[in-house]
């Protein structure tokens, strides 16, 4: 079974499925580099951080319902994120590919615990 069709089955809806799951994917990508750039530069402005992360999750999204490679998604996203924080922080070359590795380990530290929550909160005893 493909994405898509466990999306119609799942809510009805796959329009509405696939907007809901880009929407909380984006929220939580923005959530991620706005604490991978604050980790780095400091202070930063969160508006910022919500023009990030819209681009990688909607590379997510395209990438997993059309079935492509998913490695090419995943270089391409990190390509385009490097480019967006290094357009939107003024950023030298280096200190806007750290700032891209820290969104990354980021993203993958808490997506890793909210799924660990989700998991153990649906499995528990009702």
């Amino acid at each position: 079974m493909d994405a898509l069709t466990l999306q119609t089955a799942a809510s009805g809806a796959p329009v509405t499925a696939v907007a809901g799951t880009f929407a909380l994917f984006a929220l939580f990508l923005s959530l991620t580099a706005h604490i991978a750039a604050r980790n780095v530069l400091g202070d930063v402005e969160v508006k910022k951080a919500f023009a990030v992360g819209p681009v990688p999750a909607a590379i997510a999204v395209v990438f997993t319902t059309f079935g492509w490679n998913s490695f090419l998604a995943l270089l391409l996203a990190v390509v385009l994120d490097f480019v967006l924080v290094r357009y939107l922080y003024g950023q030298a070359t280096r200190l806007s590919a750290y700032i891209v590795l820290i969104h990354f380990v980021v993203t993958i530290i808490l997506g890793t615990i909210v799924f660990g929550l989700l998991v153990l909160l649906s499995s528990a005893p009702v």
